[in-house]
């Protein structure tokens, strides 16, 4: 078992025996959701921390987002709901970066284009396979892409 999904699974018997009912079910879903991705395919195979992570990272992103659509449609109940078990799938994510900091990455990204000779919003794919490695794990793909956006339009 990886460090990462053990971790998981101590923090889980943690939170049964101290009955926390938000925290052990929202790490009953994630771990489920791990198993399903190891069993997932022909034959089933041990996470890395890596893929555990990305796991994680899209069970929080599904509470984000069923959080907004909750709120959208006044269940302002299931909407905390879900924001509070995507806060507790965040510690197990890494730092995110902040806006600055992701504002300076992408910068560096369109400037490497611009010399390899892409310009303007058809350099959004090469600008994009430069940020994606430097910013994996630390950015949702929407708001990388949103900046770069923001950045080739000038």
């Amino acid at each position: 078992m990886t460090k990462l999904k053990s971790k998981l699974q101590e923090d889980l018997n943690a939170a049964i025996k101290e009955r926390d009912e938000l925290r052990s079910s929202t790490l009953r879903l994630t771990l489920a959701a791990i198993t399903k991705e190891e069993v997932a395919g022909k034959e089933k195979r041990e996470l890395s921390d890596e893929e555990v992570q990305k796991v994680i990272a899209k069970e929080a992103k599904k509470r984000r987002e069923a959080a907004e659509a909750f709120a959208q449609g006044g269940r302002a109940e299931s909407a905390e709901r879900e924001k509070a078990e995507g806060e507790v799938l965040a510690d197990y994510l890494p730092k995110q970066l902040s806006d600055d900091e992701l504002q300076e990455i992408v910068a560096q990204a369109v400037e490497e284009a611009k010399a390899a000779g892409a310009e303007g919003p058809r350099a959004m794919g090469q600008v994009m396979k430069i940020v994606n490695p430097k910013v994996a794990g630390q950015a949702e793909g929407g708001r990388v892409a949103a900046a770069v956006k923001k950045l080739l339009a000038g």
